[in-house]
């Protein structure tokens, strides 16, 4: 899996609304990122308000 969501992240929904694979979801507590999915492109970790997505 190319990126990761840490537990810094507040659920807030930015990273999943700008994935162009929709590979990101809503978990519990936090979001998560589908591997198989993921294209590796890096818009939500330019997007996280919180700096909660690195790379892998």
């Amino acid at each position: 899996m190319p990126r990761k969501i840490t537990e810094d992240c507040v659920a807030c929904g930015a990273c999943a609304e700008v994935c162009p694979e929709e590979a990101i979801s809503e978990g519990d507590p936090i979001y998560v990122i589908d591997p198989d999915l993921c294209i590796d492109c890096g818009l939500c970790e330019d997007e996280c308000p919180n700096g909660a997505i690195i790379e892998v």
